[in-house]
């Protein structure tokens, strides 16, 4: 059916949960929980955890079948100041791949990027946009 003006054509705008796979649940749970700060949503049998990342639910679990844990694409964790967001975490024992720095400049605000490992050698990331002062 084509579009209209009432039904935008169809496209994935909205990001529901981001499955990461882990060896070890309970210590990513602790990991995400306690050295993240992220909000633990609820645990479920059989080793699940979910976390709420903003509106975004985020899963830990063993993988299924022969996967290999961290496996994974690399999940961008967007502050404000990363800075501080650096700072912070590094002091509760994030392993930081280098210091935060500019990877874009654009006409209006430089992109800059962190990257880290979780308890389960997963790569994140920490993603600021800094808008230049006018």
């Amino acid at each position: 059916m084509p579009p209209t003006p009432e039904t935008p054509p169809f496209g994935l705008r909205r990001i529901h949960q981001i499955a990461v796979t882990v060896g070890d649940v309970d210590r990513a749970t602790a990991f995400y929980r306690d050295t993240l700060g992220m909000p633990l949503l609820f645990q479920a049998p059989p080793g699940l955890a979910f976390f709420d990342c903003g509106g975004v639910r985020l899963m830990l679990s063993r993988p299924d079948g022969a996967e290999t844990p961290g496996a994974n694409s690399i999940i961008y964790y967007g502050v404000d100041d990363i800075q501080r967001a650096h700072t912070m975490l590094a002091g509760r024992g994030v392993r930081f791949m280098d210091p935060p720095r500019v990877i874009a400049r654009m006409d209006d605000r430089d992109v800059w990027l962190a990257a880290f490992q979780d308890s389960e050698e997963n790569l994140l990331g920490l993603m600021s946009e800094v808008r230049h002062s006018a």
